[in-house]
């Protein structure tokens, strides 16, 4: 019995979609339009993503060792970095005499700074761990394991004496920055993205009730008739999954030639994101949540519809 009234409410439902031909080609475009909102939300978000993570890439801090400071020692203190969970891998070493071949490279045309460094006879820098962390509002407890003295980084005691000093306070204002701008990035799309799930149940629900009001007088003889909530609701139920699931394939083929079309652009104006390329590789997990979205938009729409303006 349960069986025969789902396949009648399937069979209502898809009846109801084709016999309300024009109405549903509009609730079909409707929600083509919101769905469209949402995929360019998620572009636009690995976009910004791929921004912050080529700009925190660029952000680290530096330890610069005294130039007597043993080689043994200094590996010990980075292996012990290592082991911090905030940390991100590698730790990279740079030796002395890396360093000092560094310094010539970006000084080749500093004729002047060049003969001064060849007077002194000998190797006046020292080596250098440079550090990343996974997160740049883990800086701070990073450099902790140094020892940082003064609320303001005022000053730096490291309890390792063949460290020479940390550029953490130098970074600091940049650093801090970064993360001000990670956290209000973040919490600008989940706001936008609540934001526009919530416009489009708003709009689709607005033309999903001319379908019900087309339908009043079958839904009076079905009331009287004895028909139950769920059996009346549901006809309407499958009618908006199938507008929200044509509108997420028609969303899916259209962002094909889009994401073609600005590939490039995204490419040399995004710190290298091709978003034709993050498209195809991210087309399963973008396929359902364009499918998802456009079924529970439907379907939820179709459901307020009919208990807010119906009465059912």
């Amino acid at each position: 019995m349960l069986w025969i009234k789902i396949k009648r409410i399937v069979h209502a439902g898809f009846y109801s979609f084709w016999r309300n031909g024009f109405v549903s080609l509009s609730s079909i475009l409707v929600m083509v339009v919101t769905l469209f909102v949402i995929g360019s939300t998620i572009f636009s978000g690995a976009i910004l993503g791929s921004t912050l993570n080529q700009i925190k890439d660029k952000v680290d801090i530096n330890v610069y060792f005294v130039t007597t400071a043993p080689e043994e020692e200094i590996l010990s203190i980075k292996t012990s970095l290592e082991q911090l969970p905030e940390i991100a891998p590698p730790v990279v070493y740079v030796t002395r005499e890396e360093v000092l071949a560094d310094f010539k490279n970006r000084h080749q045309n500093d004729e002047f700074t060049l003969q001064a460094l060849d007077e002194l006879g000998e190797n006046p820098l020292g080596a250098t761990l440079n550090i990343k962390a996974k997160d740049p509002s883990q800086y701070e407890s990073i450099v902790s394991f140094f020892g940082l003295k003064g609320s303001e980084c005022s000053s730096l005691e490291s309890k390792f004496s063949i460290i020479d000093k940390v550029n953490y306070c130098q970074n600091k204002d940049a650093i801090d920055r970064l993360t001000n701008i990670i956290n209000s990035a973040n919490r600008l799309g989940f706001i936008l993205t609540i934001f526009l799930i919530v416009i489009s149940i708003l709009i689709t629900f607005n033309t999903l009730r001319l379908v019900i009001y087309m339908s009043r007088d079958e839904i009076s003889v079905m009331r009287l008739v004895g028909a139950s909530t769920n059996y009346i609701r549901g006809p309407f139920f499958v009618a908006g999954a199938i507008y929200g699931f044509i509108s997420a394939i028609i969303t899916l083929i259209l962002f094909y030639p889009i994401t073609i079309w600005l590939g490039n652009t995204t490419e040399n104006f995004f710190v290298g994101l091709n978003i034709f390329h993050y498209y195809t590789s991210n087309f399963g997990e973008i396929f359902l949540i364009i499918v998802c979205s456009g079924v529970a938009i439907g379907s939820i729409s179709s459901f307020l519809a009919t208990r807010k303006y119906l009465k059912v």
